[in-house]
């Protein structure tokens, strides 16, 4: 299991949100002021990551928070958001860089064998992810899943995102291995007995708080070790 933003793509993700906010918001802004749009997005986003009712998807929640909210028309605002998303949101690459270790070591996994998951945390529609796992350059391989918050129902770092992937792909924790970079959202899966990688590339430890990996290195450590075939000695 893969994560996206600050793994396989070498992107400060904060300051991403920052600029992804700000064209959205210049979007909506005939029908929403900016910061108020802002501070909304924000909101509604939180509420979806923390609901875990899984009757809803994370689309769903988000929609009946934020619209809930706003009072904007579901009917003529989601166009706009789907519009966006596919004429604007490329535009928004050059805040990130291509890590050739990505593709080398999806490839590598791929190669080997092992079923792959994209697993970044669901808070996109599936065309956002995608646009990012093409400036990743690892878009064209056949991944076991891709999550989005088309089709999911909860989010990182609630266990129940984990333990939703492992049920759709029919695997038990024990023989998996995810690989992130952020302490908080991708080190807790460990406490379903899943193994852990920590990409140090983009680390991300906003409480600075003690962490225990499996293993940890540089993504061009990890495309090593799996090409070496050592990473069933984990």
């Amino acid at each position: 299991m893969f994560d996206l933003d600050g793994t396989l793509l070498n992107v400060d993700i904060d300051y991403f949100l920052e600029q992804y906010i700000r064209a959205l918001a210049s979007r909506l802004a005939h029908k929403m002021p900016p910061e108020k749009f802002a501070r909304q997005l924000m909101g509604s986003s939180m509420a979806m990551i923390q609901n875990t009712d899984p009757a809803k998807t994370n689309q769903q929640k988000f929609i009946e928070d934020f619209f809930g909210k706003t009072g904007l028309s579901v009917e003529e605002t989601m166009p706009i958001f789907d519009d966006f998303y596919a004429n604007d949101f490329p535009r928004l690459k050059h805040h990130a860089r291509t890590d050739p270790n990505a593709r080398r070591v999806v490839e590598a996994a791929v190669k080997k064998g092992y079923e792959v998951v994209l697993a970044t945390n669901p808070v996109f529609p599936m065309s956002a992810i995608r646009e990012r796992m093409r400036w990743a350059g690892v878009d064209d391989f056949d991944y076991r899943l891709v999550t989005a918050y088309e089709e999911m129902h909860f989010c990182k770092p609630y266990l129940q995102y984990y333990t939703e992937i492992l049920n759709r792909i029919g695997r038990r924790s024990e023989e998996c291995l995810m690989v992130g970079n952020d302490v908080d959202e991708d080190l807790p899966v460990a406490r379903l007995g899943m193994k852990t990688y920590l990409v140090r590339d983009c680390l991300l430890n906003r409480n600075n708080v003690a962490y225990s990996a499996h293993a940890e290195g540089k993504l061009a450590d990890l495309a090593e070790f799996v090409e070496s075939g050592k990473l069933d000695e984990m």
